[in-house]
């Protein structure tokens, strides 16, 4: 072997290094206690949801059910990065072995594209219960719904499987660190040494076809939703029409925006700063698991309600 190739062989990393805020090192003791408490709520938020969707018979109908999963979605993201993101600002546990990291973005990656396809049949379920109300419950069946679950998840999964093992087959060398405090797939592969342009082209076809497509099923679902509302004589019937569909709107901000924003940060804003980009990333994962169950809380009385009942029992 020769001198050469050796020095190639050591510079080949077997791990990567998360990052946490750039600048602030000193503080990540400090920033850590909102970020536990940003989790904490988040994991009770949902579980206390899922709780409540549970145990009360009345909520046993399709926007109820719908919510569940968005709720456990959420749960499961939240699971996802809090290891990493709490290792590094608890302790500065920055290393992460590849094959873990592959693992963290399979599963970060579907659970985002699982929450894009749950907020679409919430979309439909809005439709339905409001452009044909009479067919609600024959079109919106538990089996249909179990259905509808099951296609979402079968849909992430099959998309995003292969990418753990197109990661896998690159060598990494160089500069081994990680822009964020948990693994993406777009971040993982610029470290790669080697052409990642099917890398890049399957990302950017995987994204088309489920965020990009379930969005605009979104706009066109309330496109028709606001047809019809605007169609209703009285002003009062409209506004409760339109009232039962902010919870979901809110849901879909929180979820789209971040993410449409990290991704062309990702692929088009290479001059942004740094610390920009670390935001987004905490904004993208952090907050629609943090304010979905907020949002429900507040807006839909009969989570509201027994919520209150709970606290206050």
């Amino acid at each position: 072997m020769t001198l050469g190739s050796l020095g190639n062989s050591s510079s080949i990393s077997s791990t990567f290094l998360l990052s946490g805020i750039p600048g602030l090192g000193h503080t990540h003791i400090w920033i850590s206690i909102p970020l536990s408490f940003m989790y904490l709520v988040s994991i009770l938020g949902n579980c206390t949801i899922l709780f409540i969707i549970k145990t009360e018979p009345s909520l046993h109908e399709p926007m109820y059910l719908f919510l569940s999963m968005l709720a456990l979605t959420d749960l499961g993201l939240s699971l996802c990065t809090l290891p990493t993101v709490l290792g590094i600002f608890w302790v500065g546990a920055r290393e992460i072995l590849h094959d873990a990291c592959f693992a963290q973005l399979f599963f970060i990656h579907c659970l985002s594209f699982l929450e894009s396809s749950v907020l679409l049949s919430m979309a439909f379920d809005r439709f339905v219960a409001i452009c044909h109300p009479l067919h609600y419950a024959s079109i919106l069946t538990n089996t249909t719904i179990g259905r509808i679950g099951l296609a979402s998840l079968g849909r992430s999964v099959a998309l995003i499987f292969p990418l753990p093992f197109m990661l896998k087959r690159f060598p990494y060398c160089g500069s081994p660190v990680l822009s964020h405090s948990y693994c993406l797939h777009q971040e993982v592969m610029k470290l790669a040494c080697a052409d990642i342009k099917a890398n890049s082209i399957y990302g950017m076809f995987v994204i088309i076809s489920t965020v990009g497509v379930d969005s605009l099923l979104i706009l066109l679902s309330y496109a028709l939703i606001l047809r019809t509302v605007l169609s209703i004589a009285s002003r009062a019937e409209r506004l409760k029409a339109l009232n039962t569909c902010v919870s979901h709107i809110c849901a879909v901000l929180l979820f789209y925006t971040p993410m449409v924003g990290l991704s062309v940060i990702h692929r088009f804003g290479k001059q942004a700063p740094h610390l920009v980009q670390v935001l987004m990333g905490f904004v993208y994962l952090l907050f629609p698991p943090l304010m979905n169950p907020i949002v429900y809380s507040v807006k839909t009385k009969q989570i509201r309600d027994r919520v209150a009942h709970a606290f206050c029992w």
